[in-house]
């Protein structure tokens, strides 16, 4: 068996108490009262319309299945059309539904909602179960590539396994491996004597099918994010987010987001990223042109390989044809994967909600967290055009220490760094899915774990939270719920 490296962790049972001022330890364990608050950089929501005209009232397990409320009915049979190919399983070639056949035929799961659980996130395996909405990125370190292959792909494809583990094979064919993941208990003591128990995940492939893995393999654990709200973060304007971003933490504040820069197949230049958990990915349409070649083995007019090697053998198999997905089915998913809405917040009234929402800006969550953003008016369709929204993300990378570092680059964004999530609609991610996860790998539990594997530029927020008591820490916890 291979044995990764294991990923990072806290050395060391964080400190019980933390020096601190008297006047920020004040703000910190305080009731925070809005008339006094100094923390009006960071907005505070008072709408329940979290993704602008498009926000919709669905609260259940559907939550995140909507379209975007604004959207003309027109539209809405296009969406109609995406979400069944989404939707639907795909099939191995030749088939009689010949729409959706092609699959693999090495690929980590048959559909889109096989990973995007009810649109929402993922989960990890248990037990003996099969990872579906959990894979592993893989590559060799990236000093050893030509620059241009960094340049249009971000990453060294490792010989004979590519860019990613898939863990599923059509009849006839291997999967390239299995994935393991053990889990070691983590204690974290708060200021008042309470603990919490984190679980520490541990990665290993095991039964390689095409070779020996090398020594040197990097690895990156990947969960499956929710799909609400991404054509309108699509449509923020590029310039009010590289605004924000402060690569040499110029203003000292500790919090040093920048912009990836990765490479666009449809302009066939470098341009900013905004998706995926390392901003990996310039739009919504490469992104689902890359899942479906990497996780389910399709071709398509914008990704025509798969992430199959030439060493393993898969132009053996029947075809779905060239390509599989063809321009209308893709044009269809990107539509749909673009207009999924996102839900309004909920119990805004509660006093400890909203004591929460100022504690959330008081402890500098927001710094990264940026809480509202404004399209542009000009966005290509008018269903996502000038809309006050409240994504809670600033969609740079940030240095998120060693314990959630996966030590593996992505185009510029390095080991240490991920993207900040949009936190909209997180509080119905257990509804949507109840055995969803949170962070990257879904490693967290529920929303405090996910708070307290935060480091890097966030120490300080994750040191101040461990210093409130037990029911301001309740109050922050509530707000996240409302979103």
């Amino acid at each position: 068996m291979y044995r990764l490296p294991r990923f990072m962790i806290l050395a060391k049972r964080l400190p019980s108490a933390f020096t601190r001022s008297s006047a920020i330890l004040a703000l910190l364990v305080a009731p925070l009262q809005a008339a006094e608050s100094p923390t009006q950089a960071y907005p505070v929501q008072t709408t329940p319309m979290s993704g602008g005209d498009g926000s919709v009232e669905q609260f259940d397990h559907n939550a995140y299945s909507l379209p975007l409320g604004n959207m003309s009915m027109t539209k809405r049979l296009d969406f109609s059309v995406g979400n069944s190919f989404f939707r639907n399983p795909w099939v191995a070639a030749p088939a009689s539904t010949e729409a959706r056949d092609g699959l693999g035929p090495l690929f980590n799961t048959n559909s889109c909602q096989g990973c995007h659980i009810k649109d929402g996130r993922g989960h990890p395996p248990t037990g003996d179960e099969s990872p579906i909405a959990l894979f592993l990125r893989l590559s060799l370190p990236a000093q050893q590539a030509e620059p241009e292959v960094l340049e249009q792909r971000g990453a060294l494809p490792v010989p004979n396994y590519g860019l990613q583990l898939q863990t599923a094979a059509i009849s006839g064919a291997e999967p390239e491996a299995k994935m393991l993941i053990d889990y070691r208990p983590r204690e974290v003591t708060f200021a008042d004597g309470t603990s919490v128990t984190l679980q520490e995940p541990v990665y290993s492939i095991a039964e390689p099918a095409y070779g020996e893995l090398p020594e040197d393999l990097q690895t990156s654990p990947r969960l499956a994010p929710p799909m609400i709200g991404l054509g309108l973060l699509a449509a923020i304007p590029e310039a009010d987010l590289l605004a924000a971003a402060d690569p040499d933490d110029a203003d000292g504040d500790g919090i040093s987001g920048r912009a990836n820069q990765v490479w666009d197949l449809r302009t066939g230049s470098t341009v900013m990223g905004r998706f995926g958990w390392k901003a990996g990915e310039p739009s919504i349409e490469q992104q689902g042109m890359h899942a479906f070649a990497g996780d389910m083995g399709l071709t398509s007019s914008l990704v025509p390989q798969t992430d199959c090697m030439p060493s393993q053998g898969c132009d053996n198999f029947p075809n779905g044809g060239n390509p599989e997905v063809s321009d209308d089915v893709a044009d269809f998913v990107t539509f749909y994967a673009s207009s999924l809405a996102v839900p309004m917040r909920r119990n805004m009234d509660d006093p400890a909600v909203q004591r929460g929402a100022e504690r959330f800006n008081a402890l500098g969550c927001a710094s990264c967290h940026t809480p509202r953003h404004r399209t542009a008016a000009d966005a290509p369709r008018p269903a996502l055009a000038d809309q006050i929204i409240w994504p809670y993300s600033d969609l740079l990378l940030h240095d998120m220490g060693d314990a959630l570092a996966d030590k593996r680059s992505e185009f510029k964004a390095d080991g240490r760094e991920w993207r900040t999530p949009p936190l909209w609609g997180i509080g119905l991610a257990q509804t949507v899915n109840p055995r969803a996860g949170f962070l990257h790998d879904g490693r967290a539990r529920t929303l405090e774990e996910a708070i307290l594997w935060h480091g890097g530029e966030a120490d300080e927020a994750t040191e101040g939270y461990l210093e409130l008591p037990e029911d301001q820490r309740a109050e922050l916890i509530r707000f996240l719920e409302s979103l």
